[in-house]
């Protein structure tokens, strides 16, 4: 398992919950990690598109997130094919049909990491969370995003940064930028990945994440 796609499990278990209506007054990290905390299972709908310059058209992938208790993780896929990866207990497990392949998270430091740091969005613990992420939140509550980006330089290698999308208390799209290339992995939740259909083009599919009108 790659920094890329445990990046996007570790985040993507985070359950998107119903928007709020009212004012827009101006939010910090602490409140959107509030929202974002979870203490119960949660489960979330996702579209995944990835561009590369490998690909001759963007992969698009679906599935759906569980967070089942406190200490699993579930990533699985439905669409274009069948795959599901469990991570608990500091392992990650990878299952596509019969097989099944399960290896220890110590393996890469940079993916211990983002377990400890993503565990503690799943807590909302922002002091661990900046141990390990620079965060810079802006916007207000109707829209807003919080950018995190890694301290420390071996997983800076791999990963630039991940931005996070939402509005409200749901958090609608997930953009992590690879540190060689600088390429995009976009992932729609729970309402934006609804809105997606079957578009794959990358303009349709950033207007979505950022809400903003197609272009």
């Amino acid at each position: 398992m790659t920094p890329r796609s445990s990046a996007a499990l570790l985040l993507l278990a985070l359950a998107a919950t119903p928007a709020i209506a009212g004012n827009a007054p101006a939010i910090d990290s602490d409140w959107i990690l509030s929202k974002l905390a979870h203490a119960g299972p949660t489960r979330t709908a996702f579209v995944e598109v990835r561009s590369s310059a490998l690909l001759k058209n963007p992969l698009r992938v679906s599935g759906e997130y569980r967070h089942p208790d406190a200490d699993t993780l579930v990533r699985e896929v439905r669409a274009p094919y069948q795959e599901t990866t469990t991570i608990h207990d500091g392992k990650a497990s990878i299952q596509r049909g019969s097989s099944t392949r399960t290896f220890a998270l110590s393996r890469a430091p940079q993916l211990a990491t983002l377990q400890t740091s993503f565990g503690a969005l799943l807590r909302g613990d922002r002091q661990q969370l900046q141990s390990a992420f620079a965060l810079d939140t802006k916007g207000v509550r109707e829209k807003w995003t919080m950018v995190l980006t890694p301290k420390d330089a071996a997983l800076a290698k791999q990963v630039q940064d991940i931005t996070l999308f939402g509005r409200g208390s749901e958090l609608r799209c997930i953009e992590t930028r690879m540190g060689k290339g600088g390429e995009v992995q976009r992932t729609l939740l729970a309402s934006a990945a609804a809105s997606a259909g079957n578009a794959t083009s990358d303009a349709a599919l950033q207007a979505i994440c950022h809400g903003e009108a197609a272009r």
